[in-house]
């Protein structure tokens, strides 16, 4: 493993932030609406479903056919706001476990009120499903297929007290 050099990361970011970000005032629109979908993968439609309806408490709201695939499922659970968490199955696809690559996902951070959150949490612990706590407002735990997952209790723009939007 490579020495890095926290002050040069530290003077690039300050770099930057001074090229490019906006104050809120003098940042034009954004071309987007919003996130339609995220899509993830599914090694069981079942019980990705159990998860995230049953103990997360996000409804499943369509399961289609994959138009990409044949056999394949796609489906959505609804997270608020509009928005959507997806997944495919790919059956008969030798998928790897997840793996943490560039371009690839860290992890999803979904914002849900404080007073979901703590009951969320319960929900976790009640099911065995392992998970930290960082700053008292985001639990971080993986999902059945090992897909990483923050539960956010600071509201949607903010983070840990910082505007971020």
């Amino acid at each position: 493993m490579k020495t890095t050099d926290l002050a040069a990361l530290e003077t690039e970011r300050n770099r930057i932030r001074a090229e490019h970000l906006r104050p809120a005032g003098q940042r034009p629109a954004s071309s987007a609406r919003g996130l339609h979908h995220t899509a993830l993968l599914s090694s069981d439609v079942l019980s990705t479903v159990r998860f995230y309806q049953d103990i997360l408490e996000f409804p499943l709201t369509e399961l289609i056919e994959n138009r990409d695939y044949p056999g394949s499922s796609h489906f959505f659970f609804d997270i608020g706001n509009g928005n959507l968490l997806a997944f495919f199955d790919f059956p008969g696809l030798d998928l790897g476990p997840y793996a943490e690559v560039l371009g690839g996902l860290h992890h999803v951070a979904i914002s849900v009120d404080p007073e979901r959150w703590q009951h969320l949490v319960n929900k976790l612990e009640q099911n065995g499903i392992d998970h930290v706590i960082h700053s008292k407002v985001s639990v971080y735990f993986s999902d059945p297929d090992g897909a990483r997952l923050e539960l956010i209790a600071d509201p949607l723009g903010e983070m840990y007290g910082h505007q971020v939007l």
